[in-house]
């Protein structure tokens, strides 16, 4: 029994200190997050519903151009369904909000690729137009961007949160570091005061 306690006690440490669900409300990676998902959400929601007013065809590859970009019933829907899913995302906000912008993110640039090779084809069912895919692939990029910041990269400061929850034990050592740096110079600063007190040596 006495030797599964210190595995309890590090798997206790590391739940507690677990970046799980969400950011804190006020912390500004969540705000960040929030306001990337609810504006790419706006963008895709306005466009979905001015290409509804139009009502184009559902399936019209031909589609009509609302915006300066093509759309039909179909894509208007789609886009209408994904901004909502986004303003949900905002809702949430937290790892939920950079995870969906994240995915999102990923899907738009996957579906710029594959409606770039359906273009002039009868299999064109979104009425793709190349101005479509290039803004398929700068809303993707833009909300990988929002989903990714302050959660990926290799020089993410010690005090965010995602980096504390990959190194759990590390700022347990870098405290106890700063503790004993903290009384080094304590100590050397009582040293100093009592040479001062005691005048110089004879």
């Amino acid at each position: 029994m006495a030797t599964h306690a210190p595995h309890v006690l590090h798997r206790g440490n590391r739940r507690r200190i677990r970046f799980d669900e969400h950011l804190p409300v006020d912390h500004r990676l969540n705000r960040f997050y929030r306001i990337g998902a609810g504006l790419m959400g706006l963008v895709l929601l306005a466009f979905g519903v001015l290409g509804l007013v139009d009502k184009v065809g559902f399936f019209d590859t031909a589609g009509d151009t609302v915006a300066g970009l093509n759309t039909n019933g179909a894509l208007s829907v789609l886009s209408i369904c994904v901004g909502l899913l986004l303003f949900v995302g905002m809702v949430i906000g937290g790892n939920v909000a950079s995870t969906l912008n994240m995915v999102v993110g990923v899907a738009f640039i996957l579906s710029g690729f594959v409606n770039l090779a359906l273009l002039d084809t009868d299999a064109n069912f979104l009425a793709f137009h190349i101005q479509n895919v290039l803004f398929s692939f700068v809303v993707g990029v833009l909300l990988m961007f929002f989903g990714m910041y302050g959660r990926v990269g290799s020089a993410l400061p010690h005090d965010n949160p995602y980096w504390r929850a990959r190194h759990p034990e590390q700022p347990d050592r870098e405290r106890q570091q700063r503790t004993r740096v903290h009384a080094l110079m304590l100590q050397r600063e009582k040293e100093r005061k009592a040479r001062e007190l005691n005048g110089p040596a004879r």
